[in-house]
């Protein structure tokens, strides 16, 4: 099975990589569709790529309570955490959201450091991620307010799309399809009529579709194969290569050289992932 032939950390630097190529399709339909449209668009165009690729409800409608229960609680924090991304990068610097998204994965990975030798890796990649990400509060209350409500609904993406992944009964990908699809659900009441407006732009559109698939599809799917050999408290310390991805993106993509402080931030992340040893699963 591909899954197991495949190493998460394969997986886990593919999902880094698309996840800074979604901002830079963004960045066409910032011009024209407004931050809650944005979101809308992402997920609709996630959702249908998910529903013609997987027919989740299908699976969806065997599941007990629980699971069902599980699937639209992910649905939902997928929705509010993309409106509350967007909203916050409209009005704080991509770099300063970042940082503070940071902060909900660092407390996960230090709840399941245990060891000494985690808790130094913990604090390697905290430390590497503050010099990357050169974090700043400006004096912009509502940017700053939506920032910590998207860093929370991260950490809970990665409690509940670990559940999922870790599920027998429609795990992994499927459940990711279903909880696409009930993200957009719970997203079209205050994106929908945004995203409307731009039904006539094909550019927007198209632009649309490539955010979607680089920022929800191919991501998150990269995430639920990472999260079924990782255990969480190692994957929330894997979200400290976030930064570093992005930093090499810019070199390459970009031609943005980074300072000396940046090369000293990606030596520590790097050092904390490489001191991390995954805890044994009871």
């Amino acid at each position: 099975m591909a899954r197991r032939v495949v190493p998460p950390h394969a997986y886990f630097l593919g999902s880094a990589v698309f996840h800074y190529l979604g901002p830079s399709f963004a960045v066409l339909l910032f011009a024209r569709v407004d931050v809650l449209g944005v979101a809308c668009m992402r997920i609709a165009s996630a959702a249908l790529v998910f529903a013609i690729w997987r027919r989740p409800w299908r699976k969806f409608a065997t599941l007990d309570r629980s699971g069902q229960l599980l699937i639209v609680a992910l649905g939902a924090v997928f929705a509010a955490m993309n409106a509350c991304f967007y909203v916050s990068i409209d009005r704080l610097p991509l770099a300063t959201v970042a940082a503070i998204e940071f902060i909900g994965p660092i407390a996960l990975a230090v709840i399941g450091a245990r060891t000494g030798r985690n808790g130094a890796a913990v604090v390697a990649a905290a430390c590497g991620v503050l010099l990357l990400t050169h974090v700043r509060f400006g004096g912009e209350p509502v940017g700053i307010a939506f920032a910590f409500a998207n860093a929370a609904l991260f950490t809970a993406y990665i409690v509940l799309a670990h559940r999922v992944a870790r599920r027998s009964a429609m795990g992994g990908v499927d459940g990711l399809a279903a909880a696409m699809i009930f993200a957009f659900i719970f997203v079209s009441p205050i994106g929908f009529w945004s995203a409307a407006h731009a039904i006539t732009d094909p550019v927007a559109i198209a632009a649309g579709v490539g955010v979607g698939i680089s920022s929800s599809v191919i991501p998150y799917v990269f995430d639920q194969l990472a999260m079924a050999q990782l255990g969480r408290a190692t994957y929330a310390l894997f979200v400290s290569l976030l930064p570093a991805t992005a930093t090499v993106v810019g070199v390459i993509v970009l031609h943005q050289l980074p300072s000396s402080g940046d090369f000293v931030g990606i030596a520590l992340v790097m050092m904390g992932v490489a001191l991390h040893r995954e805890l044994a699963r009871p």
